[in-house]
């Protein structure tokens, strides 16, 4: 495997600033966002950002965190990765995210899957996003992880109401409810 590894190119940010389309890159690896995910993955992405701006415009982190989709996160040189949507707490100034957001969401795809449970799952978590929810639309389920004090990724469970809360910030909080992003 390592003689692979040292014939395969090596790409970097400065590479991928350059590409069209939609790329992610992992260790120097490109991966092509293509094509476009189903249509149920899409609208339950969507219903995920509603209800995550919702939440963040009724609470007391409007104005400090946003939401967005398919940011570019750069969490090394040579790994650049989009989360299907993210909760960004500060100022951000750049092209690019360049510290953790609060909340990376990624909605499983049949070609997606592997990489969003195996290299993101561990590039979130050692890059110190708070928060990792893998949204599996085939079942219906969403798995929250969040970084324990030893930086490690602990399963979380929603409430009775299939809601869950996330603090944002010392000073602000969102309550999400999961029940309605099937709708």
């Amino acid at each position: 495997m390592s003689a692979l590894v040292n014939i395969l190119p090596h790409y970097t940010y400065e590479d991928y600033r350059l590409w069209e389309g939609r790329w992610e890159i992992i260790d120097g690896i490109p991966y092509a966002m293509s094509p476009a995910p189903s249509m149920r993955h899409q609208l339950i992405t969507g219903n995920i950002i509603a209800e995550l701006v919702n939440s963040v415009r009724s609470s007391k982190c409007r104005g400090n965190c946003k939401v967005y989709n398919f940011i570019d996160v750069k969490i090394t040189e040579d790994t650049v990765v989009q989360a299907d949507a993210s909760v960004v707490c500060g100022e951000t100034g750049k092209l690019f995210l360049d510290f953790p957001p609060v909340i990376a969401v990624e909605v499983l795809s049949p070609s997606t899957q592997i990489k969003d449970r195996n290299a993101k799952f561990d590039r979130y978590q050692n890059f110190g996003v708070k928060y990792y929810l893998i949204v599996d639309v085939d079942i219906n389920q969403v798995e929250i992880f969040q970084l324990s004090d030893d930086k490690i990724y602990q399963k979380q469970s929603p409430d009775k109401s299939n809601s869950f809360t996330f603090q944002l910030t010392d000073h602000c909080g969102i309550v999400l409810s999961l029940a309605r992003i099937w709708e």
